[in-house]
């Protein structure tokens, strides 16, 4: 073997030391010794145990790679979430409701069941011929009829239970055409409907009187004069579906789009105080004075639909946009409907100085404006040629204003400049109660205190609070019926998200509060099957709330969800060099130990053979 040959050789590798000494060297083996295909020593493991143990541990160090760049998901029902989806989409929330006619002074008829039977066909005519309208009681409804005279007492078999009418309870009561208040408070006391959730209407036949109608604050109605049976069912099922159910809406259902609720179900009411010119006269208003007529009773009311919380300000400097005219005949400046929707000027009237503007609340707007001394006074003509008794506007989903025109421009006389003046305790209520009706309008109910059925008029009681009992079930009704809708598509929306990069990031706070919003809607959900409509709107709300939260999580919004692809490219550039040359070190050692450990074994041979 020549020696730079040894050399190389004794370089390249590690030998084992051979164990027996070998046999003196002949002539004869030097001869027959090849040094390409023969060696008279193992070959060593050394080289190819680190080749190994480098490639080992990259093997080893590959799944703590993949946990480092692993994204967090907490599990989400995605089943409970298209299940609950697929329920809101396909089939409408209809409410249980229980009706009762009383027939008082009736003493010719008997046949109790045939006119609960009259009535509830008359109530199917008047219901949508199609699918009933979400949030109504659609075909879920019992009548129970009793027939309460001086000869009987007569209860049907589809009775209330409890809420049964007790006949001669109003014997020897003679203010059924006096006081209406009187009347209402005095059938509450009788039926209890605040706690016994049954509709009641009772028509009592006077002889010789006008029929006159009237829909207590309550949840009862009255029929009082000479009517025959046949005009009274069919009054008495309008008074059911229309004012009971529909709220007095022809369209049977409030909107839901038009609900003036965020959807972390609160709203703001925000009463600005708006001062035209200051320089003409400046005025101030005592609101809490204002929030004790009007918001105390308002946001007890209104709790099982919104989260009600109020603001106030005064401005200064605030000129409307829209342009008014002078008027010889109404004496006074004219702006009309058609101006409206320039009047408010979004350059001046910084309104939305809430910390609530900025989130998912709602803010309502009631504006209070006072007009300069050049245009004062200033009334709103209606399309029809009238003034306006309120002179005042709703603008929906945003709020309401009311131009009130201070006594120095009607009494024309001159006040001191920027002196500061309070609207009077009398002025405050009058304001309060066009606040009110706006207020109502949007929420989607009359501002009326009269309704025009197909068969009658009808008289609406107004309640202290601002709303009745039976106009709050109507609005929770609805109000369910939304919150559920939005509550379904918005996790709906969110499960496809999800499921669509399975690399975003999903925390275990955003799996709280869906698991929590499914848990609500279920509750919301058996809530409607019972009848309880505060209940369900609390749950209702709560739940959108929550789906809400968890689609709009900030940590939804990261940029640590990039596709697969986008994290191999971002690891390849060094991982990908570095482990391929260790996987070819590893083949080439061990192609290397398989070609000397067989020249090893050739040279074995031949010594065995010689």
């Amino acid at each position: 073997m020549p020696d730079g040959a040894s050399r190389d050789s004794a370089m390249a590798e590690i030998s084992e030391t051979p164990t027996s000494s070998d046999p003196p060297n002949t002539k004869s083996e030097e001869e027959h010794f090849d040094p390409k295909t023969m060696r008279k020593t193992k070959p060593g493991l050394k080289r190819l145990f680190l080749t190994l143990t480098v490639f080992i541990s990259f093997l080893i160090a590959l799944p703590f790679l993949l946990k480092s760049i692993e994204i967090y998901r907490a599990p989400l029902p995605f089943e409970d979430i298209e299940l609950l989806s697929t329920e809101m989409e396909k089939n409408r929330l209809v409410f249980p409701c229980q009706f009762q006619a009383v027939f008082v002074n009736f003493d010719d008829i008997t046949a109790v069941n045939e006119l609960g039977l009259l009535i509830d066909s008359h109530m199917q005519k008047l219901t949508s011929e199609n699918s009933p309208p979400c949030g109504t009681c659609g075909n879920n409804v019992t009548v129970a009829v009793t027939i309460d005279s001086s000869s009987n007492c007569i209860h049907s078999e589809s009775g209330n239970g409890d809420g049964k009418w007790q006949c001669g309870m109003l014997n020897g009561f003679d203010k059924v055409n006096g006081h209406d208040e009187d009347f209402d408070e005095y059938l509450e006391s009788l039926l209890d409907s605040k706690n016994r959730k049954v509709y009641t209407v009772v028509v009592m036949n006077r002889k010789q009187e006008d029929v006159r109608i009237v829909v207590g604050q309550y949840r009862h109605a009255w029929i009082v004069g000479n009517d025959s049976v046949e005009k009274a069912v069919e009054k008495m099922a309008e008074i059911f579906i229309k004012v009971f159910v529909n709220g007095g809406k022809e369209e049977g259902s409030i909107r839901g789009e038009f609900m003036p609720v965020g959807a972390d179900g609160k709203v703001v009411l925000s009463f600005s105080l708006l001062n035209s010119d200051p320089h003409d006269w400046v005025y101030d208003w005592d609101f809490k004075e204002l929030a004790e007529i009007l918001l105390a009773s308002v946001v007890d009311a209104l709790r099982p639909v919104a989260d009600i919380s109020v603001e106030s300000q005064v401005l200064y400097h605030t000129p409307k946009s829209s342009y008014s005219y002078w008027d010889d005949t109404q004496g006074s400046y004219i702006f009309s409907t058609k101006d409206l929707p320039f009047f408010v000027n979004s350059n001046e009237w910084h309104l939305d100085t809430s910390t609530a503007a900025g989130g998912r609340s709602k803010v309502l707007h009631f504006v209070l404006y006072v007009p300069s001394a050049k245009e004062c006074p200033l009334k709103l003509q209606l399309p029809n040629g009238e003034i306006s008794m309120t002179n005042g506007f709703i603008s929906p989903m945003w709020g309401g204003i009311i131009v009130w025109n201070p006594p120095a421009c009607v009494e024309n006389f001159q006040m001191q400049h920027l002196s500061r003046h309070k609207i009077s305790s009398e002025d405050l209520k009058m304001i309060s109660e066009v606040f009110m009706g706006q207020l109502r309008q949007l929420f989607g109910l009359k501002s009326e205190s009269l309704y025009v059925g197909g068969f009658a008029t009808y008289v609406l009681l107004t309640s202290d609070k601002g709303f009745a009992e039976w106009e709050l079930d109507v609005l929770s009704r609805h109000h369910t019926c939304f919150n559920l809708l939005q509550c379904g598509t918005t996790l709906g929306s969110l499960s496809r998200l999800v499921q669509s990069l399975p690399r975003m990031i999903i925390m275990d706070e955003i799996g709280k509060q869906v698991k929590y919003s499914l848990e609500a809607a279920k509750l919301s959900l058996g809530n409607v099957s019972l009848g309880y409509s505060d209940a369900s709107a609390v749950s209702s709300r709560k739940a959108r709330a929550l789906a809400e939260d968890a689609f709009y999580h900030p940590s939804m919004m990261s940029v640590s969800y990039y596709s697969f692809e986008h994290c191999f490219a971002v690891y390849s550039p060094f991982f990908l060099p570095v482990s391929l040359h260790v996987l070819l070190a590893v083949i080439r050692e061990w192609k290397r130990y398989k070609v000397e450990n067989r020249k090893y074994l050739a040279w074995k041979v031949k010594v065995k053979v010689e």
